[in-house]
């Protein structure tokens, strides 16, 4: 840690463009894909704006629960049924996925696309399953 302290005070313009450019980053990487919110913040979307939730799992792991009234796409066949969406476009639109990792690469899909409302569900459905919210299953 002594060297890490010392480092930083020798180089201060390498330290501070290393802290911009992680800032930079991580901006980039959360617009990617539309904002993250909580599972709280995701009942309150769809009970108040009528949310529509895009389960991006695959159709094995979707059947197993889902979250209640929530479209099944796989993010592999996103693209080719995106058309399925487009009388969805100006509600909000929340993707949801196993852990999050998948969720960002489908919300781009879907701004590139014309979606305007995109968020991610921040931990996937395992955040949602770990707060004891309910499930359905198929």
């Amino acid at each position: 840690m002594e060297q890490f302290i010392e480092f930083a005070v020798n180089h201060p313009v390498l330290v501070g463009l290393f802290v911009v450019l992680l800032v930079l980053l991580m901006i980039t990487e959360m617009r990617k894909g539309g904002q993250t919110i909580s599972t709280q913040e995701l009942t309150q979307l769809i009970n108040r704006d009528d949310a529509l939730v895009l389960d991006v799992r695959e159709k094995k792991d979707f059947t197993k629960g889902h979250i209640v009234d929530a479209i099944n796409i796989p993010a592999a066949k996103l693209k080719e049924r995106l058309s399925e969406l487009d009388k969805y476009k100006e509600r909000p639109i929340v993707v949801v996925d196993t852990m999050g990792q998948h969720a960002g690469a489908a919300g781009k899909q879907l701004m590139d696309a014309g979606f305007t409302n995109v968020k991610r569900l921040k931990g996937g459905l395992g955040t949602w399953q770990g707060e004891n919210l309910p499930l359905v299953k198929a």
